[in-house]
């Protein structure tokens, strides 16, 4: 047969095969799963567990900072490691936002260690957001608390603005309607609300969070009041002076929490607040008196916070350091 007389395929069939080429290449490089770095990256597992372990042993309160820096990354605009990001002389970014500036620098350097050691094993494959995830599901384990699935296949972020975080994030002086309609804007229920406030069973609070409360406040125990009064005299000249957000169990993830609060021993305004709302008080009642409803609900609450907004495919990007970032082409390194 001479090659004139060949049959030809049609133009329109040639762009549907490259149509389903390029979709099936998009869902495949999208798709999260739990062993995503199980054959570009077989150590993962390994140098997680080995970097999160030595950081939490040496830097005990680690695992609350890590806990608190994840919840700042996601909520606002998804798990996409943007929090992990240096301001420039160019951007502010989210780090150096009013409500960042007291995210502890513990959980900053058990990411980088991560990367660091990631990056010699398996160069530019795992994203710093899946790095945290991880990070922080495993150190909630460590102190007692439940485990939960992390599905992977995240990717960075390429901005990190502190103007995008207007009023994405709780404040300790929120009402509790306040409060509700932001965790709804993200979709996430009253209950579930809830059960992500019993992060607060470990980890601290800064005194200038909730000192000028203490005296105005009756939902406080009296003899807690005035501990706290005696604890944060200092902090106009220390902004550094902390209380435990439970004073009971301050470094065993439990549901000490929620008993605390019927008490007078919540910290913030925010924890009397949960206890005094019709709306919230039932399930702070459930989880104080069932600890394992209270592990089950938190851990599909922490699985469902882990995959909000995400970025997959060519929605991000993978960094080579989690303090890096390009701008105009160029790699500038952010210390």
């Amino acid at each position: 047969m001479a090659p004139s007389s060949l049959p030809q395929t049609p133009p329109s069939a040639v762009v549907i095969v490259l149509f389903l080429l390029f979709s099936t290449a998009l869902l495949c490089e999208s798709r999260l799963s739990l062993d995503y770095y199980s054959k570009t990256c077989p150590s993962f597992t390994k140098i997680m567990q080995d970097t999160i372990t030595n950081k939490q042993i040496t830097s005990p309160t680690t695992a609350a900072g890590a806990l608190r820096l994840f919840f700042h990354d996601c909520l606002p605009n998804g798990c996409d490691g943007s929090i992990l990001i240096s301001s420039t002389a160019f951007n502010k970014a989210e780090r150096d936002a009013d409500i960042n500036l007291s995210l502890p620098g513990d959980p900053f350097d058990l990411i980088v260690r991560a990367k660091t050691a990631l990056e010699l094993a398996c160069p530019n494959t795992v994203s710093c957001s899946d790095i945290l995830a991880v990070a922080t599901r495993d150190l909630v384990t460590m102190l007692g608390g439940p485990y939960y699935n992390v599905y992977l296949g995240r990717k960075d972020s390429r901005v990190s603005s502190a103007s995008s975080l207007e009023g994405k994030l709780p404040k300790p002086t929120m009402s509790m309607s306040q409060l509700i309609n932001l965790f709804s804007s993200s979709g996430f229920t009253v209950q579930e609300m809830v059960a992500l406030s019993g992060a607060h069973t470990i980890g601290f609070s800064h005194c200038k969070e909730f000192s000028s409360n203490i005296s105005n406040d009756t939902h406080y125990n009296p003899r807690f009041a005035q501990a706290l009064k005696q604890a944060c005299s200092g902090y106009p000249n220390n902004p550094t002076l902390s209380v435990f957000n439970d004073i009971m169990t301050p470094n065993k993830f439990d549901n000490l929490y929620y008993q605390n609060l019927p008490k007078g021993l919540g910290l913030l305004e925010s924890d009397h607040g949960l206890y005094g709302d019709p709306r919230t008080k039932p399930f702070v009642e459930l989880y104080a008196r069932d600890q394992n409803k209270f592990f089950q609900d938190f851990a599909k609450a922490m699985q469902k916070l882990s995959v909000y907004g995400i970025k997959t495919g060519r929605r991000g990007e993978i960094r080579h350091s989690c303090l890096l970032k390009v701008y105009d082409g160029w790699w500038i390194m952010l210390l």
